[in-house]
């Protein structure tokens, strides 16, 4: 039986088990992975944590329910296998993240495993087997916030993990080794969740948009070009604390105030260099009180660009203006890095086969790069990746009012179904 005759004759009314139902079982099942959070009343799910347990299990079983066969990996990854006809044929994988940023919205990640895992439910229920196995991977760490170290999960399967982020600590002092052990994981076992390069077609991310380009332009899907760049640093400022009322304003070495004027750099380089950006979005002062002068700060500090050249341009921007700011103010400032990936390009190849199923649901193909970071970018290093957009409302994205339609999620689950009629694991051209 072909796709395009079940897509075309499944009749709607035949409840959650036709294809006209997908948008509202993804969307509900997103509501259901809600649940799964630290904080009441707000989406938080960091990496490790009896939340990201309480997820995985039921991520797990939405994937038995599918027909497929579920496990995790050494780094906390959950993968749903679906097998084809073919045993000798290279894998699909499919996937996002399971993580959160706190006080998340409820679709980042978690759209881009709910729908897959529904459109092979929905062909599993049809008696359809694909040619090629398909894996579904939910990775367990993308968003870095526990650990200040992105894409953990992605970087394991593509065997680029570095052992040495086993000594990374949260907040509480915990390492990642440890947090692993404690979630019933082997650490020194991260090299069993490396896939093998000759065994793997290609990886496709379905994931919000998390900008207004295509409800802006009236379209519910767009194929993604590229993803930008990123570098991430801690920045500490050291000053010398003193009293406030007794430190003469022209002989302070102000920790703080020289933070301020190095984040405002940070804004006036990246607006002066093309398609750069930069953020600071956490800030601690020591030692916190209303009477110090303050004599340590620490920063982060979120560096992007489409290109490399702008991204490194703006870096060494940054180092210049940093460097005259800690002579002018008798402080110093370092930084250590705590990501860097380079931007990422999606492969021709599985572009159009994208805008192929685009253009079958009758829609425009737009096409748009990313500037926020994806686990593609860390499974390029594997194999070829490609993305599809989903329009989210108003482009609000990691927090709680991020938003997209229940119809946008049918467009996207037929879009996907599309595809994998169409995936030939053999063909790249």
């Amino acid at each position: 039986m072909s796709f395009k005759s079940t897509m075309d004759e499944t009749p709607s009314g035949s409840g959650s088990q036709g294809i006209d139902s997908l948008g509202l079982q993804v969307m509900r099942t997103l509501d259901d992975l809600a649940r799964f959070s630290e904080e009441e009343g707000a989406l938080t799910r960091r990496y490790l944590t009896k939340e990201h347990t309480e997820a995985a299990d039921f991520v797990m079983q939405m994937m038995r329910d599918a027909g497929m066969d579920a496990r995790m990996d050494a780094l906390g990854n959950v993968i749903g296998s679906a097998e084809g006809d073919s045993s000798s044929s290279p894998r699909l994988l499919i996937g996002s993240h399971i993580d959160t940023v706190r006080d998340a919205g409820r679709y980042d990640g978690a759209l881009g495993i709910v729908l897959p895992i529904a459109c092979l439910g929905f062909l599993h229920r049809q008696g359809i087997r694909l040619p090629y196995p398909v894996d579904v991977i939910a990775f367990g760490d993308e968003e870095g916030v526990r650990f200040q170290s992105t894409l953990i999960g992605s970087r394991a399967i593509a065997g680029d993990f570095d052992p040495a982020l086993l000594d990374a600590t949260d907040s509480d002092g915990i390492r990642l080794a440890d947090a692993l052990r404690a979630f019933g994981l082997d650490p020194d076992a991260f090299e069993k969740a490396r896939y093998r390069a000759e065994d793997v077609a290609a990886y496709i991310e379905v994931h919000i948009e998390q900008g207004p380009v295509l409800e802006d332009e009236g379209l519910p899907v767009g194929v993604v070009t590229s993803i930008a760049g990123a570098t991430r640093f801690q920045v500490k400022v050291v000053g010398q604390a003193g009293h406030a009322g007794t430190v003469p304003m022209r002989l302070r070495r102000d920790a703080l105030v020289a933070s301020a004027e190095a984040i405002a750099s940070v804004e006036r380089i990246c607006t002066s260099i093309p398609s750069s950006v930069g953020t600071v979005g956490i800030l601690h002062t020591l030692p916190g009180a209303v009477n110090v002068i303050p004599g340590t700060v620490e920063f982060s500090l979120d560096v992007r660009a489409e290109s490399d050249a702008s991204r490194h341009a703006a870096l060494s921007e940054i180092d210049k203006a940093f460097g005259e700011i800690a002579e002018r103010r008798g402080v110093s400032i370092t930084k250590t890095m705590t990501h860097e990936g380079d931007a990422c390009q999606c492969a021709p190849w599985l572009m159009h086969r994208l805008a192929q199923a685009v253009q079958a649901e009758g829609i425009s193909v737009r096409e748009l790069p990313s500037g926020a970071g994806h686990d593609a970018m860390a499974v390029a290093r594997l194999t070829d990746v490609g993305m599809l957009f989903v329009r989210c409302l108003e482009g609000i994205s990691h927090h709680p009012a991020e938003s997209m339609s229940e119809a946008d999620a049918q467009v996207a689950s037929k879009v996907l179904l599309r595809f994998l009629e169409s995936f030939d694991p053999r063909k790249t051209g």
